[in-house]
Parts: structure tokens; C-alpha cells; sequence
């Protein structure tokens, strides 16, 4: 078998490790892959994705954390293309999910022996999301982790530790307005979650999802609280004792428009942050990707 497998030089262990090359190169020959090697970075590597699947080939392997996966599957989303995934990244929900290894030489057995599989993806003002998005306090916290990260070289799990401390230190809800499929629903929240397929929320299995093809958005809204109601509803959602009146699931969700009398909102896309102009539009794309997983 041959394919390219693409790398985002700029993240995960791939910026960490001065070898990664020719271990992934490695890894895939001893699977049987035989592979050439790109490095890309940023917007170079779903540039590059789309350009190889326009030349038609059948798979493309990708190496990276969840937001270099996220931009191939946007690249690679309606075509004949499938993915192969090797979670080198810091998290690695979407691989997680998909059941892919988080080890190299294991996650390259499975792009050799797995099956292909169809799976939904999801969109925010046609910008594309594998795992969840989120209007309100994730945003604020993710900005400030990153902050920490480019000044002080901390971790992302520690910088993330701080920037949740100060951003409730900041505390605010958002007025937003939902129309949810065709009904519409104002809502005073700290914290708007729309997620690519339905989220577990108490342990163990918090943040995972047991399907990625149920053709369904995930949105949760959390109730007007105070600071401390926020903090107790995050912890009764962990422990799995959450009240009626934390956070409320909406079902069957296909469509979503979320409207603000604000010039824009800070949303995040699988952990990354923009500044959007309202409405968000968001939408299911059922099957719409072709992932090599077990």
C-alpha cells in the first residue's frame, strides 16, 4: 500500500520531536505503508489536503492533534478520499472516539488493517469541527491559555489550569438567541455548547461519545447562574448528579442559528478560537467523511 502521510510540523509531539519523520515513515513501513512524508503548517496543511484529494488519491494519512485533523476532514469532506489518522497531538478526542490507538506503531497497524468508515462532521458558518464548539467562558479560557503558552512557555494542561481561575474571576452570561431546527429560544447562559454527535457528561465517561454517525448536533445550554452555581453545576455534571436546572440537553438538533446584539461573538472550534460576526449557523454533515478506523 502506498500514500502520502501529511504532518503538521507545528504541533503536538511533532514539534516536540526532531525524529518524528522518520519514526511515523518507520512505523507505517513495518504496517506495510509505504509513504512519502510531507511537513505542512497552519493553513498550508489543509491547502495540501485538498490538493491531494482533488488528484484523487484513495487514502491520505494525517498526523497531528485534533485541530490538524479537524482541517483535513474539512479538506477531505465529500470526496472520494479517506482518512487515516495518527493522533500525535496533545489530546486526540476524535481518534479517541473512533476507537484509533494513541500509540504510533499500533495507530499505523490500524490505518493498514482497518475499515473504512463513514462519519459526520459538522459546521459553524461553513467552517468545519470534528469534535464540539462552544459560545461563552471556554472561548475566554482558551485565549488566556494560549496567552500563557506564548509568554510563558507553560504547559497547555497547566495554562489551562490558570485561565479557568481568572476567567471565572470574569464571570459573565451571554444573551443569545437560539433557533434551534425552526423554534426559536432566547437564553441568558454562561456557556452554549454545540458538539459534532452526543456527549457524555458525567464520569467516567465525561467528554467521550459512543457513535460519530447518529446524523444529530449535540447542544447543551447552561441555566443563568451565579459564579458559584457555575462551579457546583460543572461539578455535579462530573459526578453525574446534575440538577434540572444546570445544564439542559436540546434533541435532535440538525440545524442551529445562534443570534447576538453583539458585533461578535469568541467561539471555539475544536479548541481553537475565532471572532465571528452573528449569526452563527450551525449544521450536521451526516457521513460526509471517510475514516480508516477499527
Amino acid at each position: 500500500m502506498r500514500a502520502t502521510a501529511l504532518l503538521n510540523r507545528g504541533g503536538g509531539a511533532i514539534a516536540s520531536d526532531e525524529e518524528i519523520s522518520a519514526k511515523v515513515e518507520a512505523a507505517l513501513h513495518a504496517a506495510g505503508i509505504e509513504a512519502g512524508i510531507e511537513l505542512a503548517e497552519g493553513g498550508e496543511a489543509e491547502v495540501r489536503c485538498r490538493a491531494i484529494a482533488e488528484r484523487g488519491d484513495p487514502l491520505l494519512i494525517v498526523g497531528g492533534g485534533d485541530g490538524t485533523i479537524s482541517a483535513a476532514a474539512g479538506a477531505l469532506a465529500g470526496t472520494g478520499t479517506a482518512l487515516g489518522i495518527l493522533p500525535l497531538g496533545t489530546l486526540n478526542h476524535f481518534a479517541r472516539d473512533l476507537g484509533i490507538p494513541l500509540d504510533l506503531d499500533e495507530a499505523a497497524l490500524t490505518i493498514a488493517r482497518g475499515k473504512e468508515r463513514r462519519v459526520d462532521i459538522a459546521e459553524m458558518c461553513g467552517r468545519t469541527f470534528i469534535n464540539n464548539s462552544a459560545v461563552g467562558l471556554y472561548p475566554l479560557m482558551v485565549i488566556d491559555r494560549d496567552g500563557q503558552q506564548r509568554r510563558l512557555g507553560r504547559s497547555k494542561r497547566l495554562a489551562m489550569v490558570f485561565a479557568s481561575i481568572r476567567t471565572l474571576a470574569r464571570f459573565h452570561h451571554q444573551r443569545l438567541t437560539l433557533t434551534v431546527n425552526d423554534e426559536e429560544e432566547r437564553v441568558d447562559t454562561p456557556l452554549l455548547f454545540v458538539g459534532n454527535n452526543d456527549y457524555h457528561l458525567a464520569l467516567p465517561g465525561a467528554g467521550r461519545r459512543d457513535a460519530l454517525d447518529d446524523g444529530k448536533l449535540c447542544v447543551m445550554v447552561m441555566r443563568s447562574k451565579g459564579r458559584s452555581g457555575f462551579v457546583g453545576a460543572t461539578v455535579r455534571a462530573l459526578v453525574g448528579r446534575t440538577r434540572a436546572n444546570d445544564m439542559v440537553r436540546i434533541g435532535e438538533v440538525e440545524r442551529l442559528r445562534v443570534a447576538s446584539r453583539r458585533g461578535q461573538l469568541a467561539v471555539s472550534l475544536d479548541g481553537e478560537v475565532c471572532h465571528i460576526k452573528p449569526p452563527l449557523d450551525y449544521r450536521i454533515r451526516p457521513g460526509a467523511l471517510k475514516v480508516v478506523a477499527p
